[in-house]
């Protein structure tokens, strides 16, 4: 880590900008918002565009111009007291190089696919933005991928290329035999290992002259391998028109993030949250991202960060929220947090209540998926319905329609389409790579059929209900988990919960809630506190949604980014693990 810390004596960044290109003259011309960031209207089409270029290499020449603030482009930390700031200057030069390293010395070349499987390291966006320089279609994974998962991986994407720790090396080194068009292994590490190339060494030895290819909006960037529920993931292939979105007026009002923010996004860097919400919507806005190492996920960690860094913004899953708020501190009353937005699971009415209740804050909810980016939202500023994941966001038309894709009237539940006929809109998917069958089974009619079921009001707010495969059908009753999670939250003795669908000889399935009760619940007669619940649940939603069975749990199944594994506790209700 100390090299990169050393960045600016090593290549002098501040006095040399070797290989700077300024903005194309285009770009340069477009109406610009706040400091000077580029911008494009909802629904343009650009033949082409390269966020490095377009965005990261745009704000350099701003800030050395001297028209942006002192605040870094890059801010990162870890437990241990190391902090490391890189101006966009600085992100511009080191980007630079990495492309050359992958160019030169790895062999890769546009249109290669880079296996990119690292924590929240430096490294991790330095890569990202060396691959979209290059056009190398990057695909990240998270740190928790096992033998087989890096296996299927490298297989089925045919990847050239991998970028790893030492730690994941020896699961890589075992499966390379089986991997035919893997070529090039490269360590993240301050130690070598047989057979691997030494990013940082490369890096110290790169030049900065390097021009960035001009991509077609069009081309492919990167592969996001979905969470399925049945089968291997899918790859998710977007264009780079995922991170021109970014660029849309109606996509800058969701946060309306600006040159002086300092954002946090803590989702593990597997996810398109973190391409998005880490990478590219900050940057995009000239902000500061900022970035704690957090090898584990601490809520304790995260209060003190919160209180020790002017963080102004921040994007993470309703978990990430709901564990702050279980945490037994005197005051949750952040100094310079202004906006804070949760997206990735349903956002529960409590938390929502209790965040603004100890924080003074508003939650705003946004949904999205690895085909779509964020799609909907509560823009900042808009009325805000608690339980609701807000709007639309242009260029994305979403409608509920039926299995045919019809529209179906408001108020009526059905799955959640986005329009994708007669224009695919800017952001959403290309297509399952490899997978036509999977492809057309998503398109329904006119639209892609995201595969949640929700409603829309009248005014045009989107209610998510779960999961078409989540949904329990109970003696023909349709009931989403959420729906039924919600209501338990509010009843002080559940800490957490997750309900599934139980197998049942009659019923088909009945509702099960597995529990974490609260400290003061801990022991209290079980069989007495679960007719409780029960009758709670009746008492607060449509009786029939009451959880018929309740198993008391010390912990649920959750990602790195706590986001439960509700598909995990199903399936072992099922017999299925």
């Amino acid at each position: 880590m100390q090299w990169l810390m050393r960045s600016r004596v090593l290549w002098g960044i501040h006095t040399s900008f070797h290989g700077f290109h300024p903005a194309p003259r285009q770009l340069r011309c477009q109406s610009l918002s706040g400091a000077g960031a580029p911008s494009w209207n909802d629904y343009d089409r650009p033949e082409e565009f390269n966020f490095a270029s377009h965005v990261l290499d745009y704000w350099a020449q701003i800030e050395k111009e001297g028209k942006r603030g002192p605040n870094p482009a890059f801010w990162w930390v870890n437990s241990q007291g190391d902090e490391l700031k890189w101006s966009f200057r600085e992100i511009t030069d080191l980007t630079r190089c990495v492309a050359n390293v992958f160019t030169q010395n790895c062999g890769l070349q546009e249109g290669d696919k880079l296996a990119l499987i690292l924590p929240r390291v430096p490294e991790w966006w330095l890569v990202t933005v060396g691959c979209i320089r290059t056009g190398i279609i990057f695909m990240p994974g998270t740190t928790q991928l096992k033998r087989k998962d890096i296996l299927y991986r490298l297989q089925a994407s045919k990847a050239k290329g991998i970028v790893t720790t030492d730690t994941l090396a020896p699961e890589v080194d075992s499966v390379a035999s089986e991997c035919p068009d893997l070529k090039t292994k490269i360590l993240v590490s301050d130690h070598s290992r047989e057979g691997w190339l030494d990013l940082r060494s490369l890096i110290k030895s790169a030049s900065p002259d390097h021009t960035c290819i001009k991509s077609k909006t069009m081309d492919p960037m990167t592969i996001f391998f979905t969470s399925g529920t049945t089968g291997h993931p899918k790859m998710a292939k977007h264009n780079h028109g995922l991170a021109l979105r970014s660029s849309f007026p109606s996509c800058r009002r969701l946060m309306q993030l600006k040159p002086s923010d300092v954002y946090w996004c803590p989702s593990d860097t597997g996810w398109i949250m973190a391409t998005l919400g880490s990478l590219v919507e900050p940057w995009t806005a000239g902000s500061t991202i900022f970035v704690h190492e957090l090898p584990r996920f601490d809520p304790k960690v995260l209060i003190q960060t919160f209180f020790k860094y002017p963080i102004t913004q921040i994007l993470a899953a309703p978990s990430v929220f709901r564990m702050i708020l279980q945490q037994n501190v005197s005051s949750l009353r952040f100094p310079t947090l202004e906006h804070c937005c949760a997206g990735g699971e349903a956002l529960l009415r409590e938390d929502f209540e209790q965040w603004k209740k100890q924080t003074g804050l508003v939650l705003h909810e946004v949904y999205g998926q690895s085909e779509t980016g964020i799609c909907c939202g509560v823009l900042r500023g808009m009325k805000v319905k608690p339980g609701s994941m807000g709007k639309a966001i242009a260029p994305f038309d979403m409608q509920i329609i039926d299995d045919k894709g019809n529209i179906l009237p408001p108020n009526t539940e059905g799955n959640l389409g986005i329009r994708i006929k007669p224009a695919r809109p800017i952001g959403v998917f290309m297509y399952y790579e490899g997978n036509p069958e999977k492809t057309a089974e998503v398109e329904c009619g006119d639209f892609y059929n995201t595969g949640d079921r929700a409603t829309i009001d009248s005014e045009g707010y989107i209610w998510f209900l779960g999961r078409n495969d989540d949904i329990i059908n109970a003696s023909g009753y349709r009931i989403g988990p959420v729906e039924v999670e919600s209501a338990l939250a509010e009843h002080p003795a559940v800490a957490e919960s997750a309900v599934v669908g139980s197998p049942h000889p009659t019923r088909g399935e009945v509702v099960k809630a597995f529990i974490v009760l609260t400290p003061q619940f801990m022991f209290h007669n079980r069989d007495q506190l679960i007719k409780e619940l029960q009758e709670h649940v009746k008492s607060v939603t449509a009786p029939y949604k009451y959880p018929r069975k309740v198993e008391f749990v010390s912990e649920l199944p959750k990602t790195v980014t706590g986001k439960i594994k509700r598909k995990e506790l199903w399936n072992k209700e099922h017999g299925l693990m």
